[in-house]
């Protein structure tokens, strides 16, 4: 069986910045262009986890964000925080607020994007929009600057399917700039970096319940 070759990631310089840690969990910014887990292959080892397990090795993974995505991620210290925490995100009820520049002025300050998605099994890693076969995806933005070749939102997204915020964004005519996978070239050379920041993230704590709100302004 021939392997099918894999994606080498640049080294990424910046490190995993701590907002907040205890005995349950653990809650950092992720930079642009750093994995939030091992990826395939000894060359692509780096990432968030394999930083905060260097030291402790008991950290638990309970979401992702892509690649080129930076901002907020919350780690489990203990198995039943990870039970606890992936419960949390599975019922939605964490919230989480994204922060992103898109191409072209969004003519309603607010709406939501409501298009079922599925992988593009034949482009991968890409998704795509299939009202056929693809799953409920839901979007909320909110207009927060707006200029007349770009705009920039504030993202809710209701369900959390891969690449959902990228997909719907784009499916609407309005890219997000520095997209390597659904922008065109003269968006995606906008900016050096994907413009989607993770910036505000509310759960309860995995062990005593109470609400915890966090915040990461976008660096762009």
């Amino acid at each position: 069986m021939i392997e099918r070759p894999y994606r080498i990631v640049a080294p990424c310089l910046e490190p995993v910045r701590t907002l907040y840690r205890d005995a349950h969990c653990w809650v950092v910014e992720k930079p642009s262009q750093l994995l939030s887990v091992p990826g395939r292959g000894p060359e692509n080892h780096d990432s968030v986890t394999s930083r905060l397990q260097q030291q402790d090795a008991e950290v638990r993974v309970v979401h992702r964000l892509d690649l080129d995505t930076s901002g907020l991620m919350v780690f489990a210290c203990t198995a039943a925080a990870q039970r606890r925490l992936n419960d949390a995100f599975a019922q939605r009820q964490v919230d989480k607020t994204y922060e992103a520049v898109v191409a072209g002025a969004v003519r309603l300050a607010e709406g939501e994007i409501d298009l079922p998605l599925r992988p593009d099994w034949l482009r991968r890693p890409r998704q795509k929009v299939c009202h056929r076969l693809g799953k409920p995806s839901l979007t909320r933005y909110k207009v927060l600057a707006s200029e007349p070749d770009r705009t920039r939102l504030a993202l809710y997204p209701i369900t959390g399917r891969s690449h959902q915020l990228r997909l719907h964004l784009r499916a609407i005519g309005h890219p997000i700039l520095g997209c390597d996978l659904y922008a065109p070239l003269s968006h995606l050379a906008a900016s050096p970096r994907l413009l989607l920041h993770a910036t505000a993230l509310g759960f309860a704590h995995p062990d005593d319940g109470r609400w915890m709100t966090f915040e990461s302004p976008a660096p762009f």
